[in-house]
């Protein structure tokens, strides 16, 4: 059975066409991006590496880190989003990239232990087992390699701000992007890493002002976060 919920996947191939429209639905994924590439490249060095793209969607953050240099694969399991992904590509005449339609948990099977840098960003909390994906990721990173997650924490500020106010009052994201059931928290991620053998090296939090439209990085890790974990080598 694959661990992929298809309304979700049927929800963001609907919107395929517009991954790259900088005001449109993935306006907040565009401005996170460079923030979120930064911390990882902070932490694992792309040049060169072989990095692999969990949930890889439109190509925002695998195409950012192969302008880094990296040697990236994306993979996702909705059909529209990665053809999005290869046009523009293609388009930007980007290299050291390429796309794949594949599970995580079946990848992992086929290539265990070939990526220096493994990156699963906003897709934990749209899956049915997220605890089998973060397993996976742990099988496919090279000993010493690094891997990276981001979701949102569960808990009544997290509800408050990243469905009612984001999806419903600001209109930032389409209404029933996310449900809240499905939010992770950090402890609970952090247990899925390390029952998987990786280390956790710590969190941040992602931040924003809707006034402002600013976002920043933070130690707060109440409503979106990311964690970095490594293989020991």
């Amino acid at each position: 059975m694959v661990n992929a919920d298809t309304q979700e996947l049927n929800k963001f191939g609907d919107l395929a066409h517009r991954w790259w429209d900088l005001e449109g639905e993935f306006r907040p994924l565009h401005q996170i991006n460079p923030l979120r590439l930064d911390w990882i490249a902070a932490q694992a060095p792309l040049t060169g590496a072989r990095v692999l793209d969990v949930g890889c969607g439109g190509g925002i953050l695998a195409e950012s880190m192969a302008l880094r240099g990296a040697d990236v694969l994306g993979i996702d399991l909705s059909t529209k989003p990665l053809k999005v992904a290869q046009l523009h590509a293609l388009e930007a005449g980007v290299s050291g990239l390429a796309y794949r339609e594949v599970a995580v948990e079946a990848l992992a099977a086929e290539q265990p232990a070939s990526f220096d840098v493994v990156t699963c960003m906003e897709m934990l909390e749209h899956v049915p087992d997220p605890a089998s994906v973060v397993r996976a990721c742990a099988a496919l990173v090279k000993p010493g390699g690094y891997v990276f997650f981001s979701t949102l924490n569960r808990n009544a500020k997290a509800f408050l701000l990243a469905i009612v106010g984001a999806e419903h009052v600001l209109g930032m994201l389409p209404k029933g992007t996310h449900e809240y059931a499905k939010f992770i928290k950090p402890s609970e991620l952090a247990g899925f890493a390390r029952h998987a053998a990786l280390e956790v090296n710590g969190f941040k939090g992602l931040e924003h002002n809707p006034l402002t439209k600013r976002y920043w990085l933070s130690a707060n890790t109440d409503v979106n976060y990311m964690m970095a974990c490594r293989r020991p080598a």
